[in-house]
């Protein structure tokens, strides 16, 4: 037996017998040094990815159940739940399979035992439980169930409440910050456009440092690419638009912007670095991709008139 238990089996003490009672229950042997017969391993069930999916995906599909389903929906299903189990009740209580007792009568079939019934069965989907009506025979199996689904039910309905006002909080924090953002964009290519001004200026001095218009030019190029590249995004996503009026300042300031840095490029007399290359290539590429025929919204003339002057500034930025 220690020989089988540093093997690692750790349930040898069944087996009183030792090796004969292991060869008499019939269970597999392997050789093992020295030529000693020792118990196999017992094989290990060990349920496949594809069991483990499966049972993943019923408890999906159960919980989808009540995912798909609108806050009406649930509500009518609690309701409906409540009253077809009270009908229930009432109808066995007329039986003489079992049905609901108050006091120390049962109810009766008339319209005061269907009010009971219906009682009975708030307080059972509810878990309050007063006691007052007690289920008796198969009814309790019914009241079982009920309560079950009344829980779930129920707690999908204060699910769905929460959700929808967690979603209400973000959609709103979404849109303060979309805002925001926008205002930081419109600053921006403002920004922009008083550094692009300035460098030109810089370009015309005579004694201008070259290196120092360089420096500032691909800082400025930068900048630029940065709140194209976000101005590119807001277009070609209609679902999170600003207003037009927005909107058209920010296209306006963004069309005198590539206007400014067209004439920089044609002022500057040093060979472009690599980093510059590459931020002008990337300007060109997504002042292409702006305009009036080729954004998914229709929008007013003006701000298609600006769409279309960005565009025609791209192919001179490469």
């Amino acid at each position: 037996m220690r020989l089988l238990q540093d093997r690692g089996y750790q349930r040898v003490s069944h087996y009183g017998g030792g090796i004969a009672e292991w060869q008499e229950a019939g269970l597999p042997m392997e050789t093992g040094a020295g030529g000693a017969d020792i118990p196999a391993a017992l094989p290990t069930r060990i349920p496949s990815n594809r069991t483990v999916t499966a049972r993943m995906d019923r408890g999906h599909s159960f919980i989808d159940l009540f995912e798909r389903r609108t806050t009406g929906d649930l509500i009518f299903l609690w309701f409906g739940t409540i009253l077809g189990c009270a009908l229930l009740y009432w109808i066995i209580s007329t039986t003489s399979m079992g049905g609901l007792r108050e006091g120390d009568r049962a109810i009766d079939g008339g319209a005061r035992g269907l009010l009971t019934a219906l009682y009975f069965s708030f307080v059972t989907a509810t878990s309050v439980g007063f006691g007052d009506v007690v289920p008796l025979g198969t009814v309790r199996l019914i009241a079982i169930l009920e309560a079950v689904v009344g829980l779930l039910v129920f707690g999908a309905v204060v699910s769905k409440l929460v959700s929808r006002r967690q979603e209400q909080i973000v959609g709103e924090i979404h849109r303060i910050a979309f805002e925001d953002r926008l205002e930081r964009v419109q600053t921006d290519l403002h920004l922009v456009l008083m550094e692009l001004q300035a460098i030109a200026q810089l370009c015309r001095t005579p004694a201008a440092d070259a290196q120092q218009i360089r420096a500032r030019l691909d800082s400025a190029s930068g900048m630029c690419l940065a709140e194209l590249r976000t101005i590119h995004d807001l277009l070609y996503r209609p679902q999170s638009l600003p207003e037009e009026a927005l909107l058209e300042g920010i296209l306006a300031t963004l069309a005198l912007v590539l206007r400014e840095l067209r004439e920089l490029l044609r002022c500057v007399s040093f060979d472009k670095s690599a980093y510059l290359a590459k931020n002008l290539s990337g300007v060109s590429h997504y002042a292409q991709d702006i305009c009036s025929e080729c954004v998914p919204r229709r929008y007013a003339p003006d701000l298609r008139e600006w769409m279309d002057a960005i565009q025609q500034t791209a192919p001179d930025l490469s």
